[in-house]
């Protein structure tokens, strides 16, 4: 069994202060351990902090939420794979709701940017997840079945490639709307049966987080749902207390 991989979305929350108080408090109450990976998404300002913080515990990565597709150049406010990368960062959110429907990035978009992780060998966690329109539509299957090929087209030799993913429905992020465990993994299966027929057996190694709306009480019964292997939480996320619950289920 693949151990559970439990991420943490701080998305535009705690400052570099409150992220060195936030990391103090949650590895003081989550001792190591090695049945589960912890991931730590913080804005790109804390990164640093939260990589300092995690000197020693291999147990826990750092990570970033965005990057650009380009190594270098002229693109102010932006911070490339390689710049991620040597800050500390393990793992890059790629093509999470957020940046697809609040910034307008697309499913080319998002190919480049896994690109751009691979290259730099820094793991990518590509997200997938349908509006509440589509979902009503009846397109949600199509949907995350096309953001997933296309979200990795332009990465080759996928087989030795080091990546993630997440099924994050749109209409449950943030809302409080938790799709049911067995909603989530109806479409892990479906995103399991395509990546299989993309890169065979080795599909059966991926882990596929559900995001949406996690919290401490319906953790548990969303970690027990075939063929979800972790959860990539938000809000519940930024407070230490919550997350420290949440990392133990």
């Amino acid at each position: 069994m693949k151990r559970p991989v439990l991420a943490a979305n701080w998305k535009m929350n705690n400052g570099p202060t409150a992220a060195k108080t936030f990391m103090n408090a949650f590895l003081a109450g989550y001792p190591p351990r090695t049945d589960r990976t912890i991931i730590i998404f913080p804005p790109a300002v804390d990164l640093t902090a939260v990589v300092s913080a995690l000197s020693g515990r291999g147990d826990v990565l750092a990570g970033i939420q965005n990057i650009h597709w380009a190594d270098k150049g002229a693109f102010t406010g932006e911070t490339s794979a390689t710049i991620a990368k040597d800050a500390g960062a393990s793992v890059v959110l790629v093509g999470h709701s957020e940046r697809r429907h609040v910034f307008g990035e697309t499913d080319a978009d998002c190919a480049k940017k896994c690109l751009a992780a691979a290259r730099a060998k820094l793991t990518f966690m590509l997200c997938v997840g349908e509006t509440l329109q589509q979902r009503e539509a009846g397109e949600t299957e199509r949907l995350v079945k096309r953001q997933l090929r296309e979200g990795l087209s332009q990465t080759t030799n996928l087989i030795s490639v080091d990546f993630l993913l997440a099924y994050e429905p749109v209409w449950a992020i943030g809302t409080g709307l938790t799709a049911s465990a067995g909603d989530a993994s109806a479409i892990h299966t479906v995103l399991r049966s395509e990546l299989r027929q993309m890169i065979g057996t080795r599909a059966d190694e991926i882990p596929i987080l559900y995001g949406g709306s996690v919290n401490p009480s319906n953790a548990a019964s969303l970690l027990a749902a075939p063929e979800v292997d972790g959860l990539l939480v938000g809000g519940a996320s930024v407070e230490a207390s919550s997350w420290i619950a949440i990392a133990q289920t």
